[in-house]
């Protein structure tokens, strides 16, 4: 193995979160001061493209919310032969739900990733377990800063132990010193001084400390209480300076406001430690016990200097047995003993620095570098044969021994003379619910699917059946398809729904494109023009997603047809605008709840997009199907689609039953959609995954097909599956087979050309 030469820490270097950015900043510089040799970068976060003044070593900058910036910087890294990259992670740093943006970069990295978690949740969401799970799975290594971090990414993300290491959080190597000439500097010669350090919210418990200042005073008259800090950007965008004037107004309320100092600024790191340097007391009064990882407690530890602190996890591990002063969480009356008794007992304060000083020298720059160092190299031993690995899980290795062969038994089963049953009973045709054109449409995208090289074409009058049960569901009188037939043909509707008439004009739109009769080709593209221009009266967007997908199989063979490409960008244009409309940084969606054939949203604007030339539509595609891909995780990392007891509620994760097979056919394909529009191997994978799910990799653990027959149950409930095998659930399943039958053929001819290439295409 060729020796470490190239590092890229990836991480932040904006002022408004001067924590990651400090940190990561100083592992840059501590790890090209132990190693010269080697060259780093930073890759730094950018919040809306302004030109901030950068340290030297930041050579990319990403714009958090622009995923075509990480996409690049993917391109960057990965063209300049870096040798591992360093991920700082916290979820307000990178854009997307839960800053799941992030994975456009990880994902295309063809070096070890090594991450450094700040945060580690103990009750995530699911969107943020989700990320998280992708996270730790892409890294080779995960650091953590404490052990509550290690126990918590052990026991409620399930990280395998001997992938994470715990690394204290670095701190400056400076000598130790009394405060007396960094008070002077200041201005605050001769007076105790107790201080507080952070970008300036509520939580920070800073009430509790003004609190604490009077009986403080009682004991040491001259003592000031200095909050250094810039009140958060975010809070000064929601209420200007409100929160900082309330504690100012408080001071003055509790008659302390002379011993109670206020300074708003950013500082560099210089300045801040002289800030530390000169104080008597460090205190960090937060308020929520689940802060994992805290610099600023870091920093005054590692200059020595005796720490009162709420007991939250970092400070909880840092200053037990008695290497600093605990006390309860909103305990003004017990804050203020602990710091008065320091204050005036200088043997033990002395003592009790001294002590911080010598348990921290392990936890300098230097030392961390070195620690850091050792677990690039870790990353990059073991890294070949995991690329390898993962890189192998190919389609006929999740689930099964080999992509099943097609099997059309229970279809032809499932049919009579009039066209495909909607249910069955097990697996025995149900009669008395009849026929709709829902899926009777579905069969003829099948039937046109089975065109493809390869692949057993249905039997002509099957096809010519499904053909004919579509042009009988037109009602010429209004322009629309009907949906329900009896079992004795009796039409039990004049007009079906919008959805139902967008997916039937999907299949006159593949017909018309792929159909092997000329003949038929041609009554599908003139029944497919008939049937169109009522979309425009449309308000689902299940039917424009559908008339869309239509629209690009109708239009690939470059039809001169003004109303259909008028239609095009009409219904990709209303899918964008509801996007607009609902989408927020955690709910990347076009409607306020999921329903079903979600994914069929953003397959019809990736499709839309590739076809026009249109970026917006593509990026929006890709956006929205990155957060349900996100939402469809579970736990372990397999699919799980939407529930049906999810449908009606707003903004609301996922319910986990019950799970039907049509998610896992829109999923599929549009992932496949995804991975021809940007080239990201993770949509491959994704897609095998949530077919993975019809084999038996789901939450009951059961297979939902029958190989031999082709038959597909219905779904699954919470505690088995449902075992009827209707018409819906056999064509999801097959028309899922054909694509993951086609992907694989690809794969094997890539495969026989060029075995390297394959497992980055």
């Amino acid at each position: 193995m060729t020796p470490l030469s190239r590092v890229a820490f990836i991480g932040n270097s904006l002022p408004r979160r001067c924590g990651i950015a400090t940190f990561t900043t100083d592992l840059q510089q501590a790890v090209a001061a132990a190693r010269p040799d080697v060259k780093t970068l930073i890759v730094a976060m950018n919040d809306q493209g302004h030109a901030y003044d950068y340290p030297p070593a930041v050579r990319i900058q990403i714009r958090d919310e622009v995923l075509a910036d990480y996409v690049h910087a993917a391109d960057v890294l990965n063209a300049a032969q870096v040798d591992v990259v360093c991920l700082q992670h916290e979820y307000g740093i990178f854009g997307g739900a839960a800053g799941d943006h992030v994975m456009a970069l990880l994902s295309r990295l063809a070096m070890p990733i090594v991450t450094t978690l700040h945060t580690v949740l103990a009750e995530p969401t699911p969107v943020q377990r989700a990320v998280t799970a992708k996270i730790t799975d892409v890294s080779a290594r995960i650091i953590v800063m404490a052990d509550k971090a290690q126990q918590l990414l052990q026991s409620v993300y399930h990280v395998p132990a001997d992938k994470i290491e715990v690394i204290p959080h670095g701190i400056p190597d400076v000598p130790f010193a009394e405060p007396d000439q960094a008070k002077a500097i200041f201005g605050f010669t001769g007076r105790p001084v107790i201080l507080t350090f952070g970008l300036l919210s509520p939580g920070k418990g800073i009430e509790v400390m003004i609190d604490a200042m009077p009986l403080i005073l009682e004991r040491c008259p001259d003592a000031a209480y200095v909050v250094l800090g810039a009140t958060h950007p975010n809070l000064v965008r929601q209420e200007g300076e409100a929160y900082r004037e309330s504690l100012m107004a408080r001071a003055r309320e509790r008659g302390v406001q002379d011993n109670v100092v206020f300074l708003d600024q950013f500082v560099d790191q210089p300045t801040l430690l002289g800030f530390i340097a000169m104080c008597d007391v460090y205190v960090t009064p937060y308020l929520n016990e689940r802060q994992m990882t805290s610099g600023t407690l870091a920093y005054s530890f590692g200059l020595g200097k005796p720490v009162v602190s709420t007991p939250y996890w970092h400070a909880s591990e840092l200053l037990a047995d008695g290497r600093g002063v605990l006390v309860p969480f909103g305990d003004s009356t017990g804050i203020g003993e602990a710091i008065a008794a320091l204050l005036t007992d200088t043997p033990r304060r002395q003592s009790m620095r001294r002590r911080a000083y010598a348990t921290s020298r392990s936890m300098t720059w230097p030392r961390t570098a070195e620690r850091y160092l050792a677990t690039f190299e870790g990353a990059r031993r073991g890294h070949r044969l995991r690329m390898i690995a993962r890189h192998n899980q190919s389609i006929s290795s999740r689930g099964a021994p080999a992509v099943p062969e097609m099997q059309t038994e229970h279809l032809m089963a499932m049919c009579d003379d009039t066209g495909l049953f909607q249910h069955a009973v097990h697996s025995v045709p149900d009669r008395s619910h009849g026929y709709c054109v829902d899926d009777n449409a579905r069969a003829l995208l099948l039937a046109c699917a089975l065109t493809a090289p390869g692949e057993q074409r249905l039997p002509e009058p099957m096809t010519a059946r499904f053909a004919a049960f579509v042009q009988h569901a037109w009602n010429p009188d209004n322009q629309r398809f009907r949906n329900f037939m009896s079992f004795d043909r009796r039409w039990l509707e004049a007009c079906g729904s919008e959805d139902s008439h967008g997916r039937t004009l999907w299949a006159l739109g593949a017909c018309a494109q792929g159909d092997g009769n000329a003949s038929r080709r041609r009554w599908a593209a003139a029944l497919f023009a008939q049937a169109l221009p009522v979309t425009e009266t449309f308000r689902s967007p299940r039917a424009w997603g559908f008339a869309l997908l239509g629209l690009d199989a109708y239009c690939s063979d470059g039809r001169d047809d003004a109303t259909a490409n008028h239609m095009r960008f009409l219904l990709a244009d209303r899918l964008m605008a509801c996007l607009a409309a609902v989408e927020t940084a955690d709910w990347i969606w076009f409607e306020e709840g999921l329903s079903y054939d979600n994914a069929r949203l953003p397959q019809a604007l990736i499709t839309a997009g590739m076809a026009t030339g249109t970026p917006a539509y593509i990026e929006a595609g890709l956006r929205t199907l990155r957060w349900l891909n996100t939402m469809q995780t579970s736990v372990g990392g397999g699919f799980r689609p939407v529930g049906s007891d999810t449908f009606g509620h707003v903004r609301a994760a996922p319910h986990a039953f019950d799970q039907q097979p049509l998610e896992a056919t829109a999923t599929i394909s549009a992932c496949l959609a995804a991975w021809r529009a940007d080239g990201d191997v993770q949509w491959k994978a994704d897609a095998a995954q949530a077919f993975a799910w019809f084999l038996g990799s789901n939450d009951l653990g059961v297979p939902l097909v029958d190989l031999e027959t082709g038959s597909c149950r219905d779904g699954l409930h919470p505690d088995r599956p449902n075992e009827n095998r209707g018409g819906e659930s056999v064509l999801s399943y097959l028309l899922s087979l054909v694509e993951i039958r086609q992907l694989a053929r690809a794969n094997a001819e890539r495969t026989t050309l060029a075995p390297l290439q394959t497992l980055r295409a």
